[in-house]
Formats: C-alpha cells, structure tokens, sequence
C-alpha cells in the first residue's frame, strides 16, 4: 500500500493537458490535483507531474492501473511521489576559495 496520496507521473506527452491527465486517474477515485510540471522559460511541459487523490487506496489503484501503460505513443511511469528536497543553489560553489583571493597582497 502506498504511504502517499500523491503520484509522480513520468513519460508524459509533450502535448498532454492537465484535464487530459486528470481524466486518466478520474476511474480510480477521486482526484484532488493536478499538476503537469513546465519549463519556466518557455511554459513547454517537461514531460512528467504529479496527481495527488482522495485516498491512499484510490492511489494503490491508479499505480496498479496506469503504471506501464501506453499513453500517445509514451510509456507512462507511476509512482509515489517523493518530498521536494531543498535544492542548494545554482552557480560557482568551491568553499576552498574566497572571495578576492586571486588578488595578491603587497
């Protein structure tokens, strides 16, 4: 049984709409959200989200169901979606150099 109402859906099509992604999990409970992850850049989808049901039952049921079916041409993944983990941030990190040490001192 899953520990977890919401899914992580993986291998979306590009083209896929959140109500089409709803009407997939809709036969196996109730669905509470929806939510298909897009570039921030551009609003393209990524080509995964995340569907969070009623029930962990509900849920159980739609993995059983969705998980390695054909979906546009695309074998959908299914699973328990995970806690976000607290990125770091971007860009130049090297705690052996400090600021300005390339300069040299007189």
């Amino acid at each position: 049984m899953t520990q977890n109402k919401k899914l992580y859906v993986g291998s979306l099509p590009y083209s896929l709409t959140e109500e089409q992604l709803k009407d997939v999990f809709v036969p196996y409970g109730t669905v509470l959200s929806v939510r298909i992850v897009t570039d921030k850049f551009t609003g393209k989808s990524k080509g995964f989200g995340f569907v969070e049901m009623e029930t962990q039952d509900s849920a159980q049921k739609a993995i059983d169901a969705v998980h390695g079916s054909d979906i546009g041409g695309r074998t959908l993944v299914v699973n328990v979606a995970h806690p976000e983990q607290k990125r770091t941030g971007g860009g130049f990190q090297n705690s052996d150099r400090k600021r300005g040490s390339w300069q040299k001192t007189y």
